[in-house]
């Protein structure tokens, strides 16, 4: 048997840049060159076996029957004598300068030539260079050059600064087609007001032929996520809509929708209103949980606010409220935090307040807005469409109150609704399908009250049903797939209430007995907050935890802790469209 043969495999690292070295030499000394590239009077010699291993142009170009394949000269027209030769140094060097004096006639002729990856490097140059004020120009050079990566980028730019880019000049310059494809791109970062602000300075930049298009443009406006305000105390009182008769009839139906607490006009409208109204929120507004106020480590009302960041998975500090609040109530509505009413204390003395605080992430600023009627502490807030209801609670006497409030944020007001056919203490609250349901709670006497009342928002009227599974106090309620879960209240138990079959369903049961915790929904999962437990020994004792519940498994998963220990404290989901709060 013969002996196994030793092979062994040699690569020279040097030798493929050594020969492109050497190559060069011989095109500096004009040995072995057979052609001449020319551009005007200048005339570069060179290899033509170099140039067909470098570009298919000059492959097609010498290895096939064209006239160019016997001639010594090539005039090579539209391409600059600096610029040819700085590709033929690329060529032979693998090296090239780049500046914004000559990447334009560059891209142009190494788009000719066919060099991919140096019309590539081109397009990576001139992306360093974006920038909200040049984008849109990028994007149309990127059409002229046909490069699609620079395109991309520069779109990817126009979209997630269109604040920045609404204010230039090249934005009043794009055609009817291209505004409307920025307008109806989901990804554009802008807010709804925004975008109608940018429609219409586009239509004055031109208004004799441009304002024939205010009716196409206005559907590419989500009317949805618009603040009711905005809506119907400026736009539908600009002049361009009020001049087209589609717009004010989308902004009637809008109006009907909110009136009526209703979404059978939806389907009434004779404009095509029911894809306008379903078209999704923009990719710029992502919703945040937030937890505001509560009764810090046991020790003091807290005026700390966080913010969950999902992507450091840490709560962020916002804003402190003005003043330490005991019993507050919190809602969302249009992207803002309410926090109503509530018992200041002091040293001297405590008041039950009538004030109203609110904040966005936006500014991360506190504000006032209208104070309710009646002064409450230990109440609920809920907010539908465009209202807030602020339901029960303590009064100034401390006594129990069975009185309804409602905010209509489009008059900025406050009205007194029918009062609840019983006034309970720490209930469960949501609001779905024209309705609010008050779920539980206790009575004067601190004992269980096993009852469903339910407000009919539209009729301004209530009624209630009797339920024996129903038992729990200081549990929050969120809604779900049209289903109102109830999670603990001085138990384990977590219940889904299905409304239309007027049935209760078990799911996975909390880690402890809990109350006076928090709850709110985030990407159809529903989150839980702080709280207090009864351990087994029957102390209570305050909690910092932070679960999440998937209806999908009916399982629950820990995200971690909260900085402290927090209970009777608000936790909500909040809509962004900018995180200033990041950058205070």
């Amino acid at each position: 048997m013969d002996p196994p043969v030793d092979i062994r495999c040699y690569k020279d690292k040097e030798q493929s840049s050594s020969l492109l070295l050497q190559l060069n030499r011989l095109r500096q000394e004009n040995i072995l060159t057979d052609v001449l590239l020319c551009s005007g009077s200048t005339q570069i010699p060179c290899h033509r076996n170099v140039l067909v291993s470098s570009s298919p142009y000059f492959r097609a170009m010498f290895c096939n029957n064209f006239m160019e394949r016997q001639q010594t000269k090539i005039d090579l027209k539209g391409i600059t004598s600096t610029i040819l030769s700085s590709i033929i140094d690329y060529v032979y060097t693998g090296l090239i300068s780049i500046s914004m004096d000559t990447v334009l006639p560059l891209m142009q002729a190494v788009s000719m030539l066919q060099y991919g990856r140096l019309f590539e490097a081109c397009s990576s140059f001139l992306q360093e260079q974006l920038s909200p004020d040049n984008c849109l120009s990028m994007i149309r050079l990127s059409d002229i050059m046909n490069c699609s990566s620079l395109r991309e980028k520069a779109k990817e730019m126009a979209m997630e600064s269109f604040s920045d880019v609404s204010m230039s000049e090249d934005l009043c310059d794009l055609s009817l087609p291209e505004l409307m494809g920025f307008l109806d791109d989901d990804t554009l970062c802008a807010e709804e007001e925004q975008v109608f602000e940018t429609l219409i300075a586009w239509i004055h930049h031109d208004p004799l032929s441009r304002r024939g298009a205010v009716s196409d443009l206005f559907k590419k406006v989500r009317l949805r996520y618009i603040h009711p305000t905005y809506l119907f105390q400026f736009i539908s009182n600009d002049p361009l809509i009020q001049s087209s008769t589609l717009c004010i009839e989308l902004i009637e139906s809008v109006r009907r929708l909110m009136f009526s607490v209703s979404m059978k006009c939806i389907e009434d409208s004779g404009v095509g209103f029911k894809p306008l109204w379903d078209a999704p929120r923009r990719c710029t507004y992502h919703d945040m949980l937030v937890v505001v106020g509560g009764r810090k480590n046991n020790e003091q009302t807290s005026r700390e606010t966080l913010v969950f960041d999902e992507k450091n998975q840490k709560w962020q500090r916002l804003a402190k409220l003005p003043v330490r609040l005991y019993k507050a109530s919190y809602v969302t509505l249009h992207s803002v935090l309410y926090v109503i009413g509530g018992l200041i204390t002091s040293s001297k003395h405590s008041q039950v307040s009538t004030t109203v605080y609110t904040l966005s992430l936006k500014t991360n600023q506190w504000r006032t807005a209208e104070p309710t009627m009646e002064p409450h502490f230990a109440h609920q807030s809920v907010s539908y469409l465009h209202y807030i209801f602020v339901l029960g609670g303590l009064g100034p006497d401390r006594r129990l109150t069975d009185s309804v409030e409602r905010y209509n944020c489009m008059f900025n007001q406050w009205e007194s609704m029918a009062p609840m056919p019983e006034a309970v203490l720490h209930p469960a609250v949501a609001a779905t399908n024209q309705r609010i349901y008050m779920i539980g709670g206790e009575d004067v006497m601190q004992n269980p009250v096993r009852l469903i009342q339910v407000y009919h928002i539209s009729r301004n009227m209530w009624s209630k049903m009797e339920n024996r599974t129903v038992k729990n106090v200081s549990a929050p309620a969120v809604v779900m797939d049209e289903n109102i879960y109830i999670i603990g209240g001085y138990t384990r138990r977590m219940i889904a209430y299905d409304t239309k079959a007027n049935r209760f369903n078990k799911c996975a049961n909390l880690k402890e007995r809990m109350m006076h915790h928090s709850a709110t929904v985030l990407n159809n999962k529903l989150y839980v907050t702080g709280g207090r437990y009864i351990t087994g020994h029957d102390a209570i004792e305050d909690l910092d935890t932070f679960e999440c519940y998937d209806p999908k498994t009916d399982s629950w998963t820990s995200k971690g802790n909260l900085p402290y220990r927090l209970f009777d404290h608000g936790f909500l989901t909040l809509t962004c469209v900018s995180e200033t709060w990041a950058k205070s």
